[in-house]
């Protein structure tokens, strides 16, 4: 099982995309999630730091600038979606990553708190 580390800069651009109203409430995760396509395109044009941004983890063991470095998508690269952190909150918690499972379910809630206001 890898050991995935949370990647705090994607949190914090979690965050930040939550508190300028960048997110999508109602959407079905395995439709709106990027194709391996989109990847490629963002990857292109945004290199490995951009995509990293939008993956909650990394694998600090699998090569660098490899698609499998970066785990627990959050968004379409666009936006934040709830039911990304939904689906990236299940499977940490299934494979016992408590620290990913922490920081989707810390974004959940201020998802929740801010659609609130």
């Amino acid at each position: 099982m890898s050991g995935y580390r949370v990647n705090d800069d994607a949190v914090q651009k979690a965050r930040g995309l939550i508190d300028a109203n960048q997110y999508v409430l109602e959407s079905s995760w395995t439709e709106a999630a990027p194709s391996a396509g989109d990847e490629n395109e963002h990857l292109e044009r945004r290199g490995w730091d951009g995509f990293a941004a939008w993956h909650l983890a990394y694998d600090p063991d699998a090569s660098q600038e490899t698609k499998q470095r970066y785990a627990f998508p959050y968004g379409d690269f666009a936006r934040v979606h709830r039911s990304a952190l939904i689906a990236a909150k299940q499977r940490a918690s299934q494979n016992d990553h408590a620290d990913v499972e922490q920081a989707a379910d810390s974004l959940l809630q201020r998802l929740d708190e801010t659609k609130a206001d």
